[in-house]
């Protein structure tokens, strides 16, 4: 649940980002009254906190992450990576 709620937070941000690049227009600051508006803060503070939390995936034990493929008879089964 926490990482998909990372995963929006670092999607708005990366979408907020792209349109200060490209048209030099802060989303954020526009819809809750500019940079320094306490909401925008808290949106600015919250996206950083989900990038932070977002590099640990990087680093997890990507069999964790697999779906566990089973059989008939409800013992794991492993197939490996190609």
């Amino acid at each position: 649940m926490l990482d998909t709620i990372a995963l929006i937070l670092v999607i708005i941000g990366g979408l907020n980002w792209g349109s200060i690049g490209i048209f030099q227009f802060d989303l954020v600051a526009w819809l809750f009254g500019g940079q320094s508006a306490l909401i925008s803060r808290i949106v600015y503070i919250l996206v950083g906190l989900a990038s932070v939390w977002s590099i640990s995936l990087l680093f997890r034990d990507r069999e964790k992450h697999d779906s566990d493929h089973y059989d008939s008879s409800e013992h794991y089964t492993h197939i490996p990576h190609a």
